[in-house]
Parts: C-alpha cells; sequence; structure tokens
C-alpha cells in the first residue's frame, strides 16, 4: 500500500502529532501528509482539489468525535463527491461499541476501525491488511 497523499481528520493536536510522527517514520503510506481539524475544513478542501489537477489523499484517517462537522457527517457529505478511484478509511475513535461498529459497515469506504492511540503496531497491521 504505497500511497502518495495521507489526510488525518482529527481536532486532537496530541493524536495528530503523534499519528504525523509515525506516518514519517512509516513511509510505506507515503510522504504527503494533510491534516485537518474537522470535517468541514477537509470536505472544502477536498471539492476544491476535485477542481485541480490534485488529488485526494488515498488514505484517511478520520476521527469520528469532532466539532463543526463530525465523522459520520464527513462521511456522508464524502460519499456524495464525484470521485473516481477508491479511497481507504480508517475510522479513529477512543472507542467502537456495536452500535459504532454496526454503522461504520454502511460506508464501504471504510476499511477499519482503529481504536485511539494509534501504534506503530496498529499501523503495521493496518499495512499488512491492505497489502
Amino acid at each position: 500500500m504505497r500511497n502518495k497523499k495521507v489526510c488525518i481528520i482529527d481536532d486532537d493536536s496530541i493524536f495528530v502529532y503523534g499519528t504525523k510522527i509515525l506516518l514519517n517514520h512509516n513511509k510505506s503510506f507515503g510522504d504527503d501528509i494533510l491534516v485537518f481539524e474537522d470535517g468541514r475544513e477537509a470536505l472544502d478542501t477536498f471539492s476544491a482539489l476535485l477542481k485541480s489537477p490534485r488529488e485526494i489523499p488515498d488514505v484517511i484517517f478520520l476521527d469520528l468525535n469532532m466539532p463543526i462537522m463530525d465523522g459520520w457527517q464527513f462521511l456522508d457529505e464524502f460519499i456524495k463527491l464525484p470521485i473516481q478511484n477508491g479511497h481507504t478509511i480508517f475510522l479513529i475513535s477512543s472507542h467502537f461499541d456495536a452500535s459504532l461498529r454496526k454503522k461504520a459497515k454502511k460506508y464501504k469506504q471504510v476499511k477499519a476501525l482503529v481504536e485511539k492511540p494509534l501504534s506503530e503496531s496498529k499501523l503495521q497491521e493496518l499495512l499488512h491488511m491492505f497489502n
């Protein structure tokens, strides 16, 4: 899974900082990392990218609990975008109960649920799942 662009959508600056370090040390995901603090900011940027030659990130780490536009709201709008190629979305949260797991299965773009904090071993597991 060698990707050109990775995106982190999360309002937790500590999580974002740690995830960027993990991704930078593991170049298997890619070199270009975009960060957004909420789903609205990411969606607005992605909509603008569709009108340019630049591409939307291949992999998105998406937090569920954020202000302005949470992860579920982002997903509902993201799937409406006229995107040709598939994208891998990893949902991020501090816990996933049965109802969240069931809801996540409704989105074909969601490939895995990842409990915070993200670690090197969890990142390696994601890489092995999708290679």
